[in-house]
Order: C-alpha cells, then structure tokens, then sequence
C-alpha cells in the first residue's frame, strides 16, 4: 500500500507554495506548523537541499472526529504535506489519510480517512488546475 498522494507541477516552489495555503483552506485545513527542511539542515549540517517544506494541514473538525475514535491517532496528526522541488518540477504530497485506518485498524476510523481524503484529493486537484491548467 502507498502512503502518499502525489501531484507534481511545472509551476516553481514560491508559487506552489502560495498556491497550495490557498487550496488547503479552501477545504477547511489550516496550516499549524511549518518546517523549512532546507534551512533545517543548512543551519544545523551545513548540508545543502533543494526547497523542501513541510506544512502540518489540520481541518478541525476531521482531527475532532479522529480523536473522539482513538485518542493516539494524534501521533499521525496534523495532515503533513510535503512541498518540495525536483528538478524542473514542483512535487505536492500528502500523507494517505487511508494510514490512520491500516495503522490503527479501527473501522471507524474509515470515515473519517475518507472525508480526509477528499478533502486532500480536492485541494489537490485545484493546485493541477490552477498551476498547470
């Protein structure tokens, strides 16, 4: 099984990046944490990277609902989804909310993976759209 959902776009990263705070809020997710892992590793290794960003995405009411079925699922919350460069190429993914059912084995939990994930798959393809038409 995959663990992520992908798109990969021709747009640059400071666009993609805008561009994907705006399709995330539109499907109800804000962004709590940030992690440059670029200027991580530059700071901490000396180690240079291409443009790699980590945003924690959390939609309130889905985090609400996962912890009223399994208070630990919050060890897999907020949604991260990773923006990073890849050539002439900007990669968008996103953790398969399908994790917190195959990892917990929780059946009730599949609701939930599955709003998630169309909220995910939405804002997904509204960034393909926007960016690449």
């Amino acid at each position: 099984m995959g663990y992520d959902r992908t798109i990969r776009l021709r747009a640059g990263f400071t666009r993609t990046v805008a561009a994907a705070r705006q399709a995330l809020a539109a499907q109800g997710f804000g962004v709590l944490t940030e992690i440059d892992m670029a200027a991580t590793l530059k700071a901490k290794l000396g180690r240079e990277m291409e443009d790699y960003l980590i945003l924690g995405a959390c939609n309130p009411q889905l985090a609400e609902r996962a912890l009223d079925v399994d208070r630990g699922i919050g060890l897999l919350l907020p949604c991260n989804v990773v923006i990073r460069a890849d050539g002439p190429q900007t990669v968008v993914q996103a953790l398969d909310p399908a994790v917190m059912v195959s990892l917990t084995g929780l059946d009730a939990m599949a609701p939930v993976a599955d709003e998630a994930a169309r909220r995910l798959d939405d804002a997904l393809t509204r960034l393909a759209e926007e960016l690449d038409g």
